[in-house]
């Protein structure tokens, strides 16, 4: 992907909280970028690329699902080229928090991230 297509026309769609950082997440052509800023640099941070496609696939799959890990989206997704790593499975929830289709399950502890799949939109 050129930068210049990256970054024309983003659209800022909003912000979703991980355990350690706040992303915030922009909608492109056929994909959104998901930015997260450094805690220890300043000025410093990551960005990731998530395409629209990957997303819709787990929104499908995952629709009315409970207690959902990336590592579970990974499992599912495994035929597929949608969702090659856990990183991009944790991306594509914290895209799909924004959208509103996903929410964080704040009831269980441990170091995985649970998120809980509304029934709606297909």
């Amino acid at each position: 992907m050129h930068v210049k297509n990256l970054i024309k026309g983003l659209s800022y769609v909003g912000e979703a909280e991980g355990k350690r950082q706040t992303y915030y997440v922009f909608r492109g052509d056929g994909f959104f970028l998901v930015v997260s800023f450094s805690k220890t640099k300043l000025n410093a941070g990551n960005f990731n690329i998530v395409d629209s496609e990957a997303v819709d696939y787990v929104r499908k799959h995952f629709r009315g699902k409970k207690a959902v890990t990336a590592n579970d989206i990974v499992a599912r997704a495994k035929r597929s080229r949608h969702v090659p790593s856990s990183l991009v499975a944790l991306n594509i929830l914290y895209v799909l928090v924004t959208l509103g289709d996903v929410k964080p399950d704040a009831r269980r502890e441990g170091p995985q991230l649970y998120f809980n799949f509304r029934v709606g939109r297909a």
